[in-house]
């Protein structure tokens, strides 16, 4: 793979002829006043893709800033998540469609709906994933996926799905917490892995190995952790309200990390012990 990204790089999602951009923005629990400012400082930055959810209570401030930016709606990529069904296909379908509503407006659409968390069990799953297809196939989003899913979770789809595999699958990615098993089973399949908090929420900014490295390429540990998200191939969705930060986080494509500080990287791997959010179950 070759690792001269820009950001505007787009990435074919599987079956399908929608691309997602390889760096996203992040909003997860950006509060609703900072979100709109927080997305069209991204989008002023030059990110095309901002990734929000029914869970984060900001779908509408996403839309709003998208509307504001003066942006051709085609250049943008929206993200956005459904946590868990509502209580009937019916009901949970409307619930799905009013996000792209407040996202897009009555006539708007969203580029991809995912279901949030594998949580709801099977039963749950099932339902969540036949309303995403019913509203693939009404052209209000392009593509569908899921987050949090392990390898059992998107094979279980495959018996009730009609649209598989998913395109995409989003899960906790970062050197501690590499979750090997279920990247190479999306790899193996075609399925999209996008790296959610891919700068451990700063968490581990003061990590020796990663400052010693940030130094070397005299780039802030955020923008090596990112930078490794890239050349891993994964699609990361850093977030930050920093206006700094959220210029400086997109500031990745003039540097390359070299093989042996990848394999460094690679090397701090605690498997699920790593998560700070959640590891997948596969089996």
């Amino acid at each position: 793979m070759s690792n001269d990204f820009t950001i505007t790089d787009l990435l074919p999602l599987p079956n399908s002829s929608v691309k997602i951009p390889r760096l996203g923005f992040g909003v997860y629990r950006s509060p609703a006043a900072q979100t709109k400012k927080s997305a069209l400082k991204a989008l002023e930055t030059g990110y095309r893709h901002i990734d929000t959810a029914q869970f984060y209570a900001n779908e509408k401030e996403v839309g709003e800033a998208i509307r504001d930016s003066g942006l051709p709606r085609s250049e943008l990529f929206v993200t956005t998540k459904i946590l868990a069904p509502a209580g009937s296909p019916e009901e949970t379908y409307k619930k799905i469609a009013d996000s792209v509503d407040k996202i897009g407006g009555k006539d708007g659409y969203v580029d991809l709906f995912l279901i949030h968390s594998s949580s709801s069990g099977s039963s749950g799953r099932k339902e969540l994933w036949q309303a995403l297809e019913k509203l693939l196939d009404e052209g209000r989003t392009k593509a569908i996926g899921v987050s949090n899913f392990g390898v059992k979770h998107i094979e279980e789809l495959k018996e009730i799905a009609k649209v598989w595999p998913p395109h995409v699958n989003q899960i906790e990615l970062h050197p501690w917490c590499q979750q090997r098993v279920i990247v190479e089973y999306c790899k193996k399949n075609g399925i999209v892995v996008e790296a959610y908090s891919p700068i451990v929420r700063n968490y581990k900014a003061n990590d020796p190995t990663l400052v010693e490295l940030a130094k070397k390429y005299n780039k802030s540990t955020q923008q090596v952790l990112i930078r490794y998200a890239l050349q891993k191939g994964w699609v990361p969705l850093p977030k930050t309200d920093n206006p700094e930060r959220i210029v400086s986080n997109a500031d990745v494509f003039n540097f390359n990390i070299a093989d042996e500080d990848l394999s460094v990287l690679d090397g701090l791997d605690q498997g699920s012990a790593g998560a700070i959010v959640e590891a997948v179950e596969n089996e």
